[in-house]
């Protein structure tokens, strides 16, 4: 069921990136996008822009009920309903591993060495 909520998820966002760079701008600093002449057709352009504007919209919303679904669904079974203010906890700590013989392990063997100068 998550993945399938999560290909929809992804086929929103780029949907929703393609909307939004579909867009006309509406005359920004740089003094393009600004109102065109001529058109009108099948789809002039405030249509096309109510409709582009109400398409982003809708793909908006989906998106964000998808992205609620994915983190009610990401919760699982084993995670109950947990405050860090009232609960007092911080985060869950599990099994620790045994800490393996590193550097911080080794024992101090004396002072350390003479710096040495290279030959080459």
């Amino acid at each position: 069921m998550q993945q399938i909520v999560l290909v929809v998820h992804l086929m929103l966002a780029l949907g929703l990136v393609g909307t939004v760079l579909l867009q006309r701008s509406e005359g920004g600093g740089l003094g393009i996008g600004g109102p065109s002449g001529g058109g009108g057709g099948l789809m002039n352009t405030r249509s096309t822009a109510n409709f582009l504007t109400r398409a982003t919209a809708v793909l908006a919303g989906m998106f964000f009920v998808t992205s609620i679904g994915l983190a009610i669904l990401a919760g699982g079974p084993g995670v109950g309903n947990r405050s860090l203010i009232v609960d007092g906890g911080g985060p869950v700590q599990g099994p620790v591993a045994p800490a393996q013989g590193g550097v911080e392990d080794a024992p101090l063997t004396g002072a350390p060495g003479q710096p040495t100068v290279p030959t080459n």
